[in-house]
């Protein structure tokens, strides 16, 4: 049994408010949690502690269990973990680029054969790239050696935009300063410390906790971990869409198209039913701009939605449901969905679980 959870069977069942776990407490249950074969546990389990403390997030052992299990599947407990052969995807990303802009190939080899300071090719160094944390401090360089050249092509051409022990993603991490100060000595930009043992922790633990939500099962938040904030709700809600009008929805958790004035198809769906929802068009459109915030579940077309699909189906319908999203990205390599690393991520926070308990 867990550290935490024998401080809480030794309170007793009249305990109303059993003693709060010690950041020691919390660190040895850590340890017991991690792969033994894992080299410092004491680091791991320090920065991981430090992070829960940071964002005051109640350290049980699920939501702990959690972030190991996303931490195990997506780096292996490896801060910076290496891609395969990132080098040459990231080459055919620039010269795609570059393509797009109407720089010729032969542009992009010339700027490659610069020399670095130490006097080894760019072209050469991009060949060896192995993790994203090296790519990007090259990227850096290539710029500020051919800053004409380097800032059009390389400032948006990086293929891989996630990076840490968690994968987070960099735009997300961005996000999250403006709305949240980051509690730890900045290391430079918010970019280089993704890539940190530390930085990466924090804000994949933060996308994978931080946000208020009604899931019964954490394989839920580890879905929306992979495609998104309430990706499984709006899923669900999809399904109930489908359910009330009788089309069709592909259930991937996009609701609207923001930022443009075209309806997608959940919005095309909903108007077909919009008299059965006492909602017009424009209501329909209001709400369905929150989907991405946690206030949507409380909007009137959020209720009135499931209230007009329960009417039909003649039974209560779930809040949550699957993504049905295929992961794309130059670092995949064979057909993935989101609920492939879904499934994969709760074996793994099982298991964790287990072990908490002997």
């Amino acid at each position: 049994m867990g550290t935490i959870a024998l401080l809480a069977a030794a309170c007793g069942p009249t305990e109303q408010h059993p003693r709060k776990a010690t950041p020691e407490e919390i660190r040895a249950q850590l340890r017991s949690l991690m792969p033994v074969t894992l080299q410092d546990r004491a680091g791991w389990a320090t920065d991981i502690q430090s992070v829960f403390q940071a964002l005051q997030l109640p350290p049980t052992t699920a939501n702990l269990c959690a972030a190991l299990a996303v931490i195990e599947q997506e780096s292996g407990y490896k801060a910076d973990p290496p891609v395969p052969g990132l080098g040459r995807i990231a080459r055919t990303e620039i010269e795609r680029r570059a393509g797009q802009m109407g720089v010729p190939k032969f542009a992009v080899s010339g700027a490659l054969l610069i020399k670095a300071p130490d006097g080894e090719k760019y072209g050469d160094k991009l060949a060896r790239v192995k993790t994203e944390r090296e790519l990007s401090d090259l990227y850096e360089q290539i710029i500020a050696r051919v800053p004409r050249l380097g800032r059009g092509l390389l400032a948006r051409a990086n293929p891989v935009r996630t990076g840490g022990p968690m994968q987070v993603s960099i735009d997300y991490a961005e996000q999250q300063v403006s709305q949240r100060p980051y509690p730890y000595t900045d290391g430079g930009s918010i970019r280089h410390e993704v890539f940190t043992r530390r930085g990466g922790l924090y804000f994949g633990i933060a996308h994978l906790l931080k946000y208020p939500n009604g899931y019964p099962r954490h394989l839920y938040r580890f879905a929306d971990f992979n495609a998104g904030h309430y990706a499984s709700r709006n899923a669900a809600f999809q399904s109930a869409v489908s359910l009330a009008t009788g089309i069709k929805l592909v259930r991937d958790g996009d609701l609207v198209l923001h930022g443009r004035d075209q309806a997608g198809a959940t919005e095309r769906a909903l108007q077909t039913i919009a008299a059965d929802l006492g909602l017009t068009p424009e209501q329909i459109r209001a709400d369905l701009e929150r989907s991405t915030r946690d206030e949507f579940q409380y909007s009137r077309l959020y209720r009135e939605l499931y209230a007009v699909a329960e009417r039909r189906a003649g039974r209560n319908l779930p809040r949550a449901a699957m993504p049905q999203i295929a992961l794309e990205s130059p670092k995949i390599t064979r057909k993935l969905t989101t609920e492939w690393f879904a499934t994969r991520v709760e074996k793994r926070y099982r298991a964790c679980e287990v072990r908490a308990r002997r």
